[in-house]
């Protein structure tokens, strides 16, 4: 009988601590969000995150988006050449890239490397007194720190997910024009018809959902880092860790609504 207590109660704690720590983040997230809509503004810093977050990460992206259309052509063929189905190549890549691959690899490259970044500097800057120092000096640490960085995630991962579909789409026109036959007039043609506005859409949409997500998981994880170095490194950890968890825990329910009917 105790033992049996002793493991409801454990279970008992992770749930309670479960459901603190989304209080805590969705606290965050909402003081975010009200720092993004209130002045003060500082539009530099806001330049310095868009430029930071958006064109830095074009290239991890970019090359993402290429070998993944290119190795997503490839495998649709094969697949596709068992039932005499070669044709449906050009449509399902567009689609396929469009719509889920584009929006979630390029999250979680953006994940992987600014998510990072963010938990790292503003980890450092906890544990060197910085934070403390922008109080002091009567500026609003969440919004000089958080806020721009949220908001320039938010308005560039789109972008960066538009130019992931194009690269992807080029990769499986490369390889399906240069290694399965295709003629590029008919691929290309082929690409246009069968992708619809909405499939495009759909994908900006999650793009703004992941990029708010990365920065906010950075933010959180590196304004509450420990202090020290272990303390930053296990913060960088799990902003990475919970931004890629959130990332494809939201993919599926924005697919869900976006698609289920």
């Amino acid at each position: 009988m105790s033992v049996l207590t002793a493991s409801f109660g454990t279970l008992g704690r992770q749930v309670l601590g479960t459901l603190a720590a989304i209080g805590r983040v969705t606290g965050f997230a909402l003081r975010v969000l009200g720092h993004m809509l209130r002045p003060p503004y500082y539009p530099r810093e806001l330049l310095t995150q868009l430029l930071a977050i958006g064109w830095y990460s074009l290239p991890v992206v970019g090359l993402t988006a290429l070998f993944t259309g290119g190795a997503l052509a490839l495998q649709i063929y094969a697949g596709g050449a068992r039932f005499n189905a070669e044709a449906v190549v050009p449509s399902i890549v567009a689609i396929g890239m469009a719509r889920e691959l584009g929006p979630v690899l390029g999250g979680l490259m953006v994940a992987g490397r600014v998510a990072a970044a963010i938990a790292a500097e503003l980890g450092t800057m906890k544990v060197t007194e910085q934070i403390d120092a922008l109080t002091t000096l009567s500026t609003n640490p969440m919004k000089f720190l958080a806020a721009p960085r949220v908001l320039a995630a938010t308005l560039t991962v789109p972008l960066l997910v538009a130019v992931g579909d194009a690269i992807g789409i080029m990769g499986g026109w490369l390889v399906s024009t240069s290694r399965l036959g295709f003629n590029s007039a008919v691929y290309l043609q082929n690409t246009a018809d069968f992708l619809q506005v909405w499939d495009v859409g759909s994908g900006l949409v999650k793009g703004a959902v992941f990029g708010f997500l990365v920065a906010l998981m950075g933010c959180y994880h590196g304004m509450n880092s420990g202090r020290g170095a272990q303390g930053v490194g296990r913060a960088t950890t799990n902003a990475v860790v919970s931004a890629s968890v959130l990332i494809l825990a939201s993919n599926y329910l924005l697919t869900e609504a976006f698609f289920s009917a």
